[in-house]
């Protein structure tokens, strides 16, 4: 086999996963997972680390149905003081927000009545191989373009199959409009997906979630894609960033959440590590 850092980068899933799911070794399947963990380890060190999440704020474009956050310093329930280092050696920060808010994940049961929620998502699947669908040469003569299984197919004519499992992202560049132009970024419609396409990747293809630089996965009336996306119990990861700066395929994605009991949503941290 040619060990390629495609060939690494799947290997590394693989041994990460089967790590996070091991569980009652006996002493040589310790030694072993072990040293598997260390050679992963050491391939990730030499590698590039891309975050493709946004730093949020009380700023930060989200619908107007949720409204903005406020962040305050926490304070002395009894007295209202906020805590201090000078006075009381800390300091803490207290957030009102919703759950999608920045670069959020959305676990099924956000749309699904008996989806998943946030705390139930298997760590398996926090860690995934990661393609990117480049979509930004289409939108010059159509600024709305959804991603079509036209488009994909023709993907996989240059860069094969998607592979099962994968996280599928798909690269609008709307995430530059995030910090600049707020007002943009929010707008509707919007270059996205098409239902036919994610029924295709779930369906066809076997991936395990989709992200997306927008707030929304489409533009449809009743949110379809997004429905079938959720309701078919796989997450999503919205307002992503930097797909620019990862390559169609070969790379991995690490997402993690807050372990909310039932949540329905919360903001993300996203990381794609480079082959």
């Amino acid at each position: 086999m040619k060990w390629t850092h495609v060939t690494q980068l799947r290997v590394l899933a693989r041994l990460l996963a089967a790590i996070l799911l091991m569980s009652g070794p006996c002493a040589a399947l310790a030694d072993s997972a072990q040293s598997s963990l260390a050679a992963a380890y050491q391939i990730l060190a030499g590698k590039r680390f891309v975050d493709l999440t946004h730093a949020f704020s009380p700023t930060t474009p989200v619908w107007q149905g949720f409204g903005q956050a406020r962040m305050t310093p926490a304070a002395d329930p009894k007295t209202h003081r906020p805590y201090t280092i000078a006075k009381d050696g800390f300091r803490a920060t207290y957030y009102q927000m919703v759950g999608q808010y920045g670069t959020h994940v959305d676990p099924p049961a956000h749309f699904a009545e008996q989806g998943a929620t946030m705390d139930r998502i298997p760590l398996h699947q926090m860690i995934l191989p990661l393609v990117v669908f480049d979509i930004t040469p289409l939108l010059k003569d159509d600024p709305n373009h959804a991603f079509s299984i036209a488009d994909l197919k023709a993907w996989e004519v240059k860069y094969g199959r998607v592979p099962k499992g994968a996280f599928a992202a798909l690269r609008t560049d709307m995430s530059k409009d995030f910090k600049t132009n707020p007002e943009r970024f929010k707008r509707a419609p919007f270059p996205a997906w098409s239902l036919e396409a994610v029924k295709f990747l779930v369906e066809e293809r076997g991936v395990t979630a989709i992200g997306h630089e927008a707030m929304d996965a489409d533009t449809t009336e009743k949110m379809l894609t997004e429905t079938y996306i959720l309701s078919s119990g796989h997450y999503q990861i919205e307002v992503m960033a930097h797909l620019d700066q990862v390559p169609p395929t070969g790379a991995l994605i690490f997402v993690s959440w807050p372990k909310v009991k039932d949540g329905l949503g919360f903001p993300a941290r996203a990381i794609a590590i480079l082959p």
